[in-house]
């Protein structure tokens, strides 16, 4: 076979509220998120194609991972839709800021399992998204592997 993984590295800056969290994390704090994006798939053979040679245009994974996740929530801060912390959202956006609404408890395990479902819905058919990687800190991550979850 000639398949082929490509990674992407991407960084951004979150801040997040674990509500009802046993510890420090019930407060707000932030993270300089380090997000690496694998995909898969066979290189273009085609001599027609501008993309000869290609599994997937770099740039085409960086428009993708910048609309679904970057651009979305760089420099903002997530917060529970469904906990109290709702009313602080609404009272930082009255503000001016930046807060992301989610409807799970914004934890890095969370993230990763809801930026699966938005990368997967536009990648090209012919590519698949084989594991993400979200580091909150330098040495904490989380990991998702297609192969685990099929």
């Amino acid at each position: 076979m000639k398949i082929i993984r490509l990674t992407k590295a991407f960084t951004f800056e979150t801040a997040h509220a674990l509500h009802g969290y046993d510890g420090k994390c019930k407060n707000i704090h932030g993270h300089s998120y380090k997000l690496f994006v694998t995909v898969k798939g066979i290189p273009s053979e085609d001599v027609n194609d501008v993309k000869l040679g290609m599994v997937m245009d770099f740039g085409d994974l960086k428009k993708i991972i910048n609309k679904e996740v970057v651009n979305l929530f760089d420099h903002a801060i997530l917060l529970n839709q469904n906990s109290p912390h709702k009313a602080l959202g609404d009272k930082l956006i009255a503000e001016g800021h930046h807060v992301v609404f989610t409807d799970y408890q914004p934890s890095c395990e969370n993230m990763i399992l809801w930026m699966v479902d938005k990368i997967k819905a536009q990648l090209p058919t012919n590519i698949e998204l084989v594991a993400l990687k979200l580091h909150e800190t330098e040495n904490s991550y989380g990991e998702w592997l297609a192969e685990d979850n099929q």
